[in-house]
């Protein structure tokens, strides 16, 4: 369980530090930014997102040398999992209201970006579809939506995407969801699911 009284109520969340989480994929996907660098953790845990999680947070904190505060949580918004994707939302809101913090919401295919260029992405979404997403990618962020994240069978997809390169199922990148939830987060999000 975290110990959210290890950060005093009646400090102010410091500007410059910024916590990203994803639980919508069969990895727990973390990333912190602060004046003192940035620390990035990805590990296959299944479906015990909710057990690994706070424990996760509190380690990640702990390696930057820095109190357990953010004045912003980036948050993966899914698709995934009914399960996995409310454990990520319920768990960066609950320290939102501690923290005083701001959540922003970031499609998880996000995540899944890498390099530069126009680029598809998609996860499995099971029975021959995927739910995917093709982007313009400028420095590892997304900066245009190509095709908004859809539900397509698998052929659909793979003619959507022609000849682009193709990311999926792979391992998110935390950075590449804080990045984005910096650069177009929304404030107003919404959840989705396989």
């Amino acid at each position: 369980m975290t110990d959210l009284s290890a950060s005093p109520a009646h400090l102010t969340p410091p500007a410059d530090v910024v916590l990203a989480l994803d639980t919508a994929t069969p990895f727990l996907t973390l990333a912190l930014t602060s004046p003192g660098g940035e620390q990035e953790e990805c590990r296959e845990v299944g479906r015990a997102h909710a057990e690994q999680l706070p424990g996760a947070v509190q380690t990640l904190f702990a390696r930057a040398g820095l109190h357990l505060r953010a004045a912003t949580v980036v948050i993966g918004t899914g698709p995934g999992s009914y399960t996995g994707v409310r454990v990520g939302a319920s768990y960066a809101l609950g320290l939102a209201r501690v923290w005083g913090a701001q959540v922003r919401g970031v499609p998880t295919l996000e995540a899944l970006v890498r390099g530069d260029g126009p680029q598809a992405v998609s996860l499995d979404a099971r029975k021959g579809h995927v739910y995917g997403a093709v982007y313009d990618v400028r420095g590892g962020v997304v900066t245009g939506v190509i095709h908004p994240p859809q539900k397509h069978s698998l052929d659909a997809f793979e003619m959507l995407r022609g000849t682009l390169p193709h990311h999926q199922e792979g391992r998110p990148s935390g950075l590449a969801l804080l990045r984005a939830g910096l650069a177009h987060g929304q404030s107003d999000w919404t959840l989705s699911y396989l």
